[in-house]
């Protein structure tokens, strides 16, 4: 029977991924979510860090079930293809922060490296100023590499620390679907544009599936084609990008093509690109972007739970303290922190390199 079936290549999973993550996105749109952020891994984690009370931003708090499935659905196909591997303790505090800085990043720009390909996708030209930033930060992250940064091996631990990050998702799914009176839930705002809530974790399964299984990454893909001329990644962002602007077109979800007037965005050129590039290195650094770190965590990788844990305190220091940006603009405290925030993740990278033995 398996022979009249025809086997994928890696490469052609690769696309096919892209492709269905790409037009999924668009569908989300579609279906309830924000336009133009079908999916975004940093703005759903700050919906989710609003809905336990961690910030007080009322348009911004909701227990994004798109994640959880991310989440649960790398679970499921590591549990499947016997790939979930529990290892940490490669420089928790510093991973921590890198993922704090990350986040605010992403918020002072308002999107992931995801959200940025689909800004693009759907006529917000912003896009290219911000890909522009994440490659340039990717960049400057690979000098990092080259001059032997290293956040230090991670170990083999026992089971249960594994399985602490995915519990815990379990948990918040359970909030999602009963809503306790200790959650919040945005009654205006992108936090209250969302699909039911079975279709977002539908999603979010299958593409946590599909992450896991194609090691996807929206940064790492431009890394692997500067560092290594290797278009294995790169090729699912392109299906990616062409799957969403293909759909976003057929559904007629593509406002108009300009730097203005673009939905949850601002058009400030210089600090979304000072933004990306702090998302850009700081991904690097870290060895994925906010959706590459969630996927691992899903597999018993605590080093990425612990990223995914400074994420979390980067939105709600964001928010809390004035650093995120709105359609209005950038705000100047988010405009000294994507500074500070760059100077410091500069200094991890000269200062953290692996010693060579003589």
């Amino acid at each position: 029977m398996r022979r009249f079936i025809p086997s994928l290549t890696p490469h052609t999973l690769m696309i096919g991924a892209g492709l269905i993550f790409g037009v999924l996105a668009a569908l989300l749109v579609k279906w309830g979510n924000p336009a133009n952020m079908g999916f975004c891994a940093a703005c759903f984690l700050r919906d989710i860090t609003g809905a336990l009370g961690l910030h007080r931003a009322e348009p911004a708090q909701y227990i994004r079930p798109e994640i959880l499935g991310l989440v649960l659905g790398s679970t499921i196909a590591a549990l499947a293809f016997r790939e979930f591997r529990t290892r940490g303790g490669s420089s928790p505090l510093v991973r921590f922060l890198l993922g704090a800085l990350t986040m605010i990043g992403a918020l002072v720009f308002l999107g992931c490296p995801v959200r940025a390909l689909l800004r693009l996708a759907g006529g917000d030209l912003n896009g290219i100023t911000a890909l522009a930033g994440l490659i340039f930060g990717a960049f400057v992250g690979i000098l990092l590499l080259k001059r032997g940064f290293n956040l230090g091996r991670s170990v083999k631990m026992p089971t249960l620390p594994g399985w602490l990050f995915p519990a815990f998702v379990v948990i918040l799914l359970l909030f999602a679907i009963f809503t306790p009176y200790f959650i919040f839930s945005s009654a205006s705002g992108p936090g209250s544009l969302h699909p039911a809530l079975w279709i977002s974790l539908v999603v979010g399964l299958g593409i946590g599936f599909l992450a896991q299984r194609t090691r996807m990454c929206f940064v790492g893909g431009w890394r692997d084609l500067m560092l290594i001329k290797d278009f294995h990644l790169f090729s699912l962002i392109i299906a990616f990008f062409v799957g969403a602007l293909v759909t976003n077109a057929i559904l007629g979800q593509i406002g108009h093509w300009s730097f203005t007037g673009q939905p949850i965005a601002h058009d400030n050129h210089l600090w979304n690109f000072l933004s990306m590039t702090l998302v850009g290195l700081g991904a690097t650094l870290l060895g994925g972007c906010p959706l590459r770190q969630l996927v691992l965590s899903g597999q018993g990788d605590t080093d990425a739970a612990v990223t995914v844990l400074g994420m979390v305190a980067g939105a709600a220091v964001a928010h809390n303290f004035g650093l995120a940006s709105s359609a209005k603009g950038v705000t100047i405290f988010g405009v000294w922190t994507i500074g500070i925030g760059l100077a410091i993740t500069l200094l991890i990278g000269l200062l953290m390199r692996e010693r060579r033995q003589a």
